[in-house]
């Protein structure tokens, strides 16, 4: 699954907004973000992997990778 597809997910099931989850991001990151910006990096699966943990962790989920 990508990681468009899992911020998605995050942000519908805690029944966010890109907006809200970019105001989130900034008020406790102290970085600057957008709704436009974050959007345009969940578009085109851009985010980095440590703000992939951040928004995991802001929201409450954990990412774990498992051998297969």
């Amino acid at each position: 699954m990508s990681s468009r597809e899992q911020v998605k997910i995050m942000i519908l099931k805690e029944r966010l907004t890109v907006e809200k989850l970019a105001n989130i991001l900034k008020e406790k990151t102290g970085k600057h973000y957008t709704q436009q910006s974050l959007q345009h990096k969940i578009s085109l699966s851009s985010l980095r992997y440590d703000e992939m943990e951040i928004i995991a962790e802001l929201l409450g989920y954990k990412i774990t990778i498992e051998k297969i």
